[in-house]
């Protein structure tokens, strides 16, 4: 199992999206109205989450203030990975973005957080002396610059490949990077005056020699990447012709650097050569990038607005046809799937959260033979039929596909939900079908039981009931008196 650790700064981005249609009566500016709050992950928790995808297991090492802000990263990023904290020297980095589905208005940065400068403790040192891969995450906020974390960097370069996103107002690449990862634009920055008339092969070239480092990759959004290793030829991997069709009228290409980074790190980790990686990472980023890029992983504030304004009519029971369409119409689409058999409030708890992750819920539903091998004789106590009937009348459940294998991996090819939500005491990595999600630009989550419900304890239950009423009314096993 691959293991990547995260290491650099943190933000926590906030959308707020709405509408504006009128005038302010106080000034000449106009009126915001606030239909959804998302918050998400930012930067280095960005790129651990997003890593997350792709690999089994995540660890963030990260400077986290003891702030309000600070406690709702470490609550998001938690649920993807582990956390291994830094010290902050003061309040959380904040970018909250305002915008309409037409555009963006308005973007506001508060907090001013810096990672402060005190020694690594021996959880860092853990982290690190245990990655296959290392991703470095800079958004200039310090964290590149403090020698204890540059030197566990250097010495775990010697046992797995480092991949650096490096960012102009941080410190340089060190030259024990296997891979470095500058757009266009910091790679020019990074060269100085004059450098934007180079074509990238060049830049790239000079870059290798000013960082010492063992190949760069600079990215171009639709044109690709541009990658320049040490004795090799330039090579330009295009974005593939098929990508997953933009499905959103506004292209968002915020995060698409920590989506390229950790997935080049993952198969750097794996065992693949740069060339290799970076082919990986064009391809997700691009995926990414169409599925509407990081605000399409924001998380409902609580307290606000629904996200589910977008929600297909309850008409389209074909779950392929709703996928098409939530697909099509720039929607965010959740599956989760089980045999469903008695529901019950761990049930609706696992429904609740799944739908509140995106605007349409598609369950994928166990048919009665498929139950009857994971569960054996005697199961399900419901047809498939009166099962689905149940689920669909539900209000978090927009369709039910019923599939007859084992697992849902290949209805889950059709369907490519963007997230897959599964309940119990699973980890994303020990899903079989979370592989399939992963490959088509999705994402896993898994939501925790709630007591000790289960349908098996409930028939459990029921029979032990009957029985005892059986003796009660002195029955024999066979319904008649003894």
């Amino acid at each position: 199992m691959t293991r990547v650790v995260v290491l650099g700064d943190s933000l926590l981005d906030v959308d707020l999206e709405g509408r504006v249609d009128r005038l302010s009566p106080e000034a000449p500016v106009p009126v915001f109205d606030t239909d959804s709050v998302r918050v998400r992950p930012g930067g280095a928790a960005l790129a651990a989450v997003l890593a997350a995808r792709d690999v089994g297991e995540v660890v963030l090492v990260t400077a986290v203030a003891a702030d309000a802000e600070g406690r709702r990263l470490v609550e998001l990023v938690s649920e993807h990975c582990d956390v291994v904290p830094l010290d902050l020297r003061g309040a959380t980095v904040t970018k909250t973005r305002i915008r309409t589905d037409v555009q963006h208005l308005l973007r506001i940065d508060s907090g001013d957080g810096v990672t402060a400068g005190t020694p690594v403790t021996s959880a860092v040192e853990r982290a690190l002396a245990g990655a296959d891969a290392i991703v470095v995450a800079d958004y200039g906020r310090g964290t590149t610059r403090h020698r204890g974390l540059r030197a566990l960097v250097e010495s775990g370069a010697r046992m797995a490949p480092v991949v650096w996103d490096p960012h102009p107002r941080g410190a340089a690449p060190g030259a024990e990077c296997a891979l470095v990862t500058p757009n266009l634009r910091e790679a020019y920055g990074a060269l100085g005056g004059g450098a934007d008339a180079l074509v990238p092969a060049e830049a790239g070239r000079r870059l290798l020699g000013q960082w010492g480092t063992r190949a760069v990759a600079i990215t171009q959004g639709p044109a690709g990447a541009t990658v320049v290793e040490r004795g090799r030829p330039v090579h330009v991997v295009p974005v593939p012709e098929t990508p997953v069709t933009l499905r959103t009228g506004r292209s968002d290409t915020c995060g698409a650097g920590d989506r390229f980074a950790a997935a080049a790190a993952a198969a750097l980790g794996g065992g693949a050569s740069v060339t290799e990686a970076v082919t990986v990472a064009v391809d997700h980023a691009s995926r990414f990038v169409s599925a509407g890029g990081a605000g399409s992983m924001a998380s409902v504030d609580r307290g606000a607005a629904s996200s589910r304004v977008r929600r297909p009519s309850r008409s389209c029971s074909d779950a392929f046809a709703l996928a098409d369409r939530v697909h099509r119409d720039g929607g965010r689409l959740v599956a989760t799937g089980g045999c469903f058999d008695l529901v019950h409030p761990g049930h609706l708890r696992l429904l609740r959260e799944a739908a509140a992750l995106g605007d349409a819920l598609v369950v994928c539903l166990n048919s009665d033979s498929s139950v009857r091998r994971l569960k054996g004789a005697g199961r399900p106590v419901l047809g498939q039929d009166v099962r689905a009937a149940m689920l669909r009348e539900l209000d978090t459940v927009d369709s039910v596909a019923v599939f007859d294998d084992d697992t849902p991996t290949r209805l889950l090819e059709r369907l490519r939900p963007d997230v897959w939500v599964k309940g119990g005491d699973y980890r994303p990595a020990d899903l079989p079908e979370a592989e399939t999600v992963r490959r088509n630009g999705g994402e896993v989550r898994t939501v925790p039981p709630l007591g000790d419900y289960s349908t098996t304890k409930v028939v459990a239950a029921i029979e032990s009931h009957h029985e005892a009423f059986r003796g009660r009314a002195g029955l024999g096993s066979e319904g008649r008196n003894p």
